[in-house]
């Protein structure tokens, strides 16, 4: 039979087993195909391994000096869920592998074994987590039902931004998305993901101002069973969930300042604790944080770590709003409508020349969120095949003043004014939040709804 020369899933991989030669066979074997192995020999060590770090796949002798194997796979599945433990087990124990694949190890090794049944072992468990996250990241995308952003474009600056992505995207810096809200960051926080040595690993977003400020430590870092009321179990957090992908930190200017020193660390040392316990835990994460405010300003205000910004601000990349892209409007414009015409069941609706002309007239204040909720907007609401100037918003109707109290308008167009008004003139999510009486979070849906 040939051999099978497909480059296997790199994998963090822990070898449990107290038999010397064991360790170093499976540990040549394994580093051979290009996966990173640690070794221990009991089960205490073991233990102290999962705890400090993440492992894609652990390979456990079910007979172990100070514990019986067996009684691991539950803790191991606790502490890193997505694991695949595969148990090293004799000839004379086959009812032993029966019982650990019933307490959620997924595949088992007889011994004596072979480096091949090893290698074909490895690399299954290897595919099986690279499905996972593939169907992680469609479900992601189906929830969120977004259209592929379009990165070619006619504006300079932001072909330098694409420029810049892609040739940070190979390395380990930090980057640092900056720009208006609306203008793309996530999407391309998501490229240079897929550009990058992490693609194969997952991708994960926290939207610091959408988790409210007493969780966001727990949401980031994890925490244990008990650390505070409502932990009712083990929680590993989304730095251990990303290990050996990339970690996306949306707003990060709205990131509580006593949370700020511990990701700090993180960057600096890849240490960290989950509340409620002090063992130190390892995790290899890209970190991609973006935000719509003046980092340095906050700095300088005290309303954001000088160190941190610092930190962060490895490779700055800008994205510049829409309305200094004018060219690219009608681009991007019939990309969505191309889209969201599919997805409706719409495939033969058009933009006229006098729809696009409007378009380019209209600031964007939402930018490229706000083209992509009207276009969607306008064909869900279409009864022709032409999108017209009737089927847009008033705000972006030519010779429209905006509207007041009193006038005949939507209490939903009042809130939306105001809210982009308020937007307008402070300078982070928090302030505006705190001014028109709301919470950050809820702050935050609405500038996705209303594509601010």
């Amino acid at each position: 039979m040939a051999k099978d020369t497909t480059k296997p899933t790199p994998l963090q991989v822990l070898v449990v087993d107290d038999e010397l030669p064991i360790r170093k066979t499976l540990t040549i074997c394994l580093e051979d195909e290009g996966h990173t192995v640690r070794s221990v020999s009991n089960g205490s060590d073991a233990r102290a391994e999962v705890q400090r770090r993440a492992f894609d796949l652990i390979l456990l002798d079910l007979r172990l000096p100070d514990t019986d194997g067996l009684d691991l796979i539950p803790e191991f599945r606790s502490q890193s869920p997505w694991s695949k433990i595969v148990v090293i087990t004799a000839y004379a124990s086959i009812e032993n592998a029966v019982e650990a694949i019933r307490r959620g190890a997924a595949d088992y090794i007889p011994k004596p074994f072979e480096p091949e049944e090893v290698r074909m072992v490895t690399r299954r468990m290897g595919e099986m987590r690279s499905l996972e996250l593939q169907v992680s990241s469609l479900q992601d995308r189906v929830e969120h039902l977004e259209p592929d952003l379009h990165l070619e474009s006619a504006s300079p600056a932001m072909q330098q931004a694409v420029e810049t992505a892609r040739e940070a995207a190979s390395s380990e810096a930090v980057i640092l998305l900056t720009g208006e809200s609306g203008t793309g960051k996530t999407m391309l926080a998501r490229a240079i993901h897929e550009w990058s040595g992490y693609q194969s690993g997952p991708f994960g977003v926290v939207s610091c101002p959408t988790i409210p400020k007493e969780l966001l430590e727990s949401e980031l870092f994890g925490h244990v069973k008990g650390a505070f009321t409502g932990a009712i179990q083990d929680n590993p957090g989304r730095i251990a969930a990303t290990e050996g992908g990339t970690l996306f930190l949306d707003e990060i200017g709205d990131m509580p300042l006593d949370v700020q020193p511990k990701l700090l660390r993180f960057l600096q040392e890849r240490t960290y604790e989950r509340v409620g316990e002090h063992q130190s835990r390892e995790a290899h994460v890209r970190i991609i944080a973006a935000t719509n405010t003046d980092l340095q300003q906050a700095a300088e205000d005290g309303r954001f770590r000088e160190d941190l910004f610092y930190r962060l601000n490895v490779i700055d990349i800008h994205l510049p709003p829409l309305r200094e892209r004018p060219d690219d409007i009608p681009v991007l414009a019939n990309a969505f409508l191309d889209f969201f015409a599919r997805t409706n069941h719409k495939p033969s609706l058009r933009l006229p020349d006098e729809t696009v002309d409007i378009f380019q007239e209209y600031d964007w204040p939402g930018n490229v969120r706000e083209l992509r909720n009207t276009i969607e907007r306008a064909v869900i609401l279409s009864k022709t095949d032409n999108i017209t100037p009737d089927d847009l918003p008033d705000r972006i109707q030519p010779s429209q003043s905006e509207p007041d109290i009193g006038d005949t308008v939507t209490l939903e167009e009042l809130e939306e004014l105001h809210i982009r008004r308020v937007l307008a003139q402070t300078s982070s999510l928090q302030e505006a939040a705190d001014i028109l009486g709301i919470d950050a979070s809820t702050l935050y849906r609405r500038r996705k709804q209303y594509g601010i």
